[in-house]
């Protein structure tokens, strides 16, 4: 299957796929913290990659100490 890139995509290893294919990729930032008041304290960004080949999405946290 033949899958034409544009500039909102990287090429990069999908696992599912097992081979190297266009991801879609971004940052999210996620709440880590389960109670409310320590919410907005919680946030953490995470980089977001969707293969565009089968659709898997892969989160990595950006901020790993």
């Amino acid at each position: 299957m033949s899958i034409s890139t544009d500039d909102s995509t990287m090429a990069e290893t999908c696992e599912t796929c097992g081979d190297e294919t266009p991801h879609e990729v971004g940052i999210r930032l996620l709440t880590e913290s389960r109670e409310a008041k320590n919410a907005e304290f919680s946030r953490e960004p995470y980089r977001v990659t969707t293969c565009r080949a089968c659709g898997t999405e892969t989160l990595t946290r950006m901020n790993n100490e």
